[in-house]
């Protein structure tokens, strides 16, 4: 086929809005997404013309078959949407065989690239990079050394006599690290820097991910192609199995947009079998009047278990629950309260008559049903006053149900309304005390995370969320007394959940502080992951002019720091490729999003086998506080 029918095929599928980015260019990963799920609208679309129609399907006894493979192999052919910006790609080396790396699907399993590896994004708000992969499956050597763990720098402890100097690393008598940890960097790589120290050990992990919806949350790139935000969680989630203790439970909060593919995904990873529910939590307490569908006020909380050994605690009883228990007979037996006498499921030996001793009156259990025990017991429940006939003596039989001998708790359940967890409001109005300001979005109430570690946690275990944002998991932990493990990757790590930590050493008083008894105290140590290739990557993002990238391609290219399947050469005519893309709608950011591809993402962080190299310069301050991380002679 010819130029004249690609440019025909690449203006029939702009005219879909789901196939466009903002700079109205055709995004052939989402016209691909769509076409391997056969969508209608696409369908119908191709049907509209008809030299797109002969060659894309076939008729069939006057029945027209789309033929799937034939047109998901011209997308993926590396002249189709040809331009200047392909052209260059093509040119350094961006694709294998003939086809761009995120588009080859030969080692697909269940959706494209499930057994890659996603780098999120998640470093500038601003960038808006949907699928950028650190290298291709088939680079299996590559990818152990992207785990690897890496070396940690800018070390502080804060207390709440503020910062100090961090000397050693505390650990119990077993050799388990015992210091609340706030990490910054890619979280996958600080989880794999992580198992060494921590695998088998975490008791509970909670993380609120990107939601997948579009709407940017604050500060993530909430925006990625449904297949890449599953390889994404994917990731995270087998590192992060290897981290839970046999006890230990995992709990995710998502939404409608891929809490079903996500159950599916956690099924695989967990086992099936170790998943604990789905908790439905009553986020919202006002209606979207403006909305044109139904409403939604919910989010979902998957929790799966490690494995069977996991036990989920009671909840605490509430002064309203107990207050319910009012009587006391004086029996030395404590206060009790009136319940029910009679069960549904029906026993025969169990429907009899029960005589009220004080009116002769009989009394049989109610139709299709009957009572709790035996006839022997009961008479004997009845001689000791263990059965009550209302307050004068002449009523039907009831059990008493003594406070004592409930259980110290309350069986939780999978619906969870605003009025016992909190709400989105709430949440944002915990932050704008601490801060002043509504810096975060989509905060979780600590109330919330109050039950989620009340249910899953004792006193001093490890609570763990790789998706920090504004710091809740950790400061509710904190409060109640359990060791935490914070990650995150964008730069206000500092300027939100750092600062909130430190607000909560001093005591602060909102969210749960008053119902846990909170006054303050404790420590934590801030580290990072030591960048490497991601220094070039904060200088491309900064940037200002086509110049400064050219400078930096020669220098990336110079220093060997290229792609493992990329061309070292920098011929004069791809560096005038280069510079014309600059001068396209929105060409720097395509400058920008070109070079990031051009670097190698095994080498972002500098691997901790590398801390002695001269050429990185690591302080002995440094190598003295990994080697007490990492437990290690280095």
């Amino acid at each position: 086929m010819g130029a004249r029918f690609n440019e025909t095929l690449i203006e029939l599928l702009k005219t879909d809005p789901r196939f466009i980015d903002d700079g109205d260019e055709l995004v052939k990963a989402a016209v691909i997404d769509r076409a391997w799920k056969i969508d209608h609208d696409l369908v119908r679309l191709l049907l509209k013309r008809p030299e797109i129609k002969s060659k894309f399907f076939d008729e069939i006894e006057g029945h027209w078959i789309f033929n799937l493979n034939t047109f998901i192999e011209y997308l993926a052919d590396k002249n189709f949407l040809a331009n200047s910006y392909t052209r260059f790609r093509n040119k350094i080396g961006l694709n294998i065989d003939g086809k761009f790396l995120r588009e080859r699907g030969e080692v697909s399993l269940v959706w494209p690239y499930k057994d890659c590896v996603l780098e999120g994004g998640q470093t500038n708000e601003e960038e808006k990079r949907k699928e950028i992969f650190f290298n291709e499956i088939l680079a299996h050597d590559e990818i152990d050394r992207l785990f690897w763990p890496k070396v940690l720098t800018n070390w502080k402890r804060y207390t709440v006599d503020g910062e100090q100097k961090v000397v050693e690393i505390r650990r119990d008598a077993a050799g388990t690290i015992r210091e609340n940890l706030i990490i910054k960097g890619n979280n996958l790589l600080a989880l794999h820097s992580l198992k060494k120290q921590f695998r088998g050990k975490v008791k509970l992990i909670y993380i609120d991910p990107p939601y997948n919806t579009g709407n940017d949350s604050f500060g993530y790139n909430d925006n990625f192609n449904h297949s890449s935000w599953l390889t994404f969680m994917k990731n995270r989630l087998e590192v992060a199995r290897d981290l839970l203790k046999n006890d230990g439970s995992i709990w995710i909060n998502i939404d409608d947009e891929e809490a079903h593919y996500l159950k599916v995904l956690c099924d695989e990873i967990f086992g099936r079998e170790n998943f604990v529910a789905n908790v439905v939590w009553h986020k919202n307490y006002a209606l979207a009047n403006d909305s044109k569908g139904i409403s939604s006020v919910h989010d979902h909380i998957l929790v799966y278990q490690k494995s069977a050994s996991f036990q989920r605690n009671l909840l605490p009883r509430t002064d309203k629950q107990n207050s319910l228990y009012k009587y006391d007979s004086n029996d030395g037996k404590g206060l009790w309260r009136s319940d029910n006498l009679t069960v549904k499921t029906y026993s025969e030996d169990y429907d009899y008559v029960i005589i009220n001793p004080n009116t002769e009156k009989e009394y049989h259990p109610t139709k299709g049903r009957c009572w709790v025990t035996n006839k022997s017991t009961m008479q004997e429940w009845v001689t000791k006053g263990r059965v009550f006939f209302g307050q004068d003596g002449k009523g039907a039989p009831q059990l008493k149900r003594y406070l004592i001998e409930v259980q110290n708790g309350i069986v939780p359940t999978t619906c969870w309304p605003y009025s016992e967890v909190g709400h989105n409001d709430e949440a944002r109005k915990e932050i704008k005390t601490l801060f002043n300001d509504g810096l975060f979005k989509t905060p979780k109430p600590e109330k919330l995370l109050q039950r989620i570690v009340n249910l899953s946690t004792q006193q001093n275990d490890i609570v763990l969320d790789f998706h920090l944002g504004s710091g809740t998991t950790a400061a509710v932990a904190h409060k109640m007394g359990r060791q935490f493990i914070g990650i995150e990757q964008m730069d206000y790590i500092e300027t939100i959940p750092v600062s909130r930590l430190k607000k909560v050493m001093s005591g602060e008083q909102g969210g749960i502080s008053k119902s846990v008894g909170w006054q303050g105290g404790g420590d934590l140590i801030s580290c990072e992951l030591m960048k490497y290739n991601e220094n070039y990557m904060d200088a491309i993002q900064s940037a200002d002019s086509s110049e400064e990238l050219v400078a930096l391609w020669l220098d990336i290219a110079k220093n060997s720091f290229l792609n493992w399947y990329i061309h070292p050469e920098n011929p004069e005519e791809a560096v005038h490729d280069f510079v014309a893309i600059g001068t396209t709608d929105n060409g720097l950011d395509k400058q920008k999003q070109l070079l990031a591809e051009l670097l190698n993402k095994n080498q972002l962080y500098l691997n901790l086998s590398e801390i002695e190299d001269a050429d990185f310069a690591v302080s002995e301050e440094d190598k003295k506080l990994n080697q007490s991380f990492y437990g290690e002679s280095l």
